[in-house]
């Protein structure tokens, strides 16, 4: 299996001066794009935050930020407003690995080529 990684741009909605750009890893095991505490302050000051217990792949649980609202855009896909999760991450090599989840693949029309290895445009939105 192969790893698809995408340019994301993130900035924050009410005061857009206060922006991240970086490379997530798309999980779609992940709901939210999520980010290392440690960059929050790049943002600047979001309006909504509030505390969420989350599962973490190796089943442990434990507590992450959830900020909002942010401008979030996918290299080559639609702008969306969502929200970035934000957890104590460990920085390996002198960086972070942030991740992509579902949600905002979802609302930016991207889905998971599995052969090609790489985001692709949906054309339509599923209300099924």
């Amino acid at each position: 299996m192969g790893r698809i990684v995408a340019q994301v741009h993130i900035s924050n909605y009410l005061d857009p001066e206060k922006k991240l750009e970086c490379a997530a890893l798309v999980d779609t095991g992940a709901s939210h794009i999520v980010l290392p505490l440690a960059w929050r302050d790049k943002l600047g000051v979001l309006p909504e935050k509030n505390k969420v217990s989350i599962a973490l792949a190796n089943q442990q649980t434990t507590e992450a930020e959830i900020c909002g609202p942010v401008r979030l855009q996918i290299e080559g896909f639609r702008a969306i407003s969502t929200e970035v999760l934000f957890i104590e991450m460990k920085s390996e090599n002198g960086g972070y690995e942030p991740l992509l989840g579902y949600i905002p693949l979802e609302q930016s029309q991207a889905a998971v080529d599995m052969l090609g290895h790489r985001l692709v445009h949906v054309k339509s939105l599923d209300l099924k």
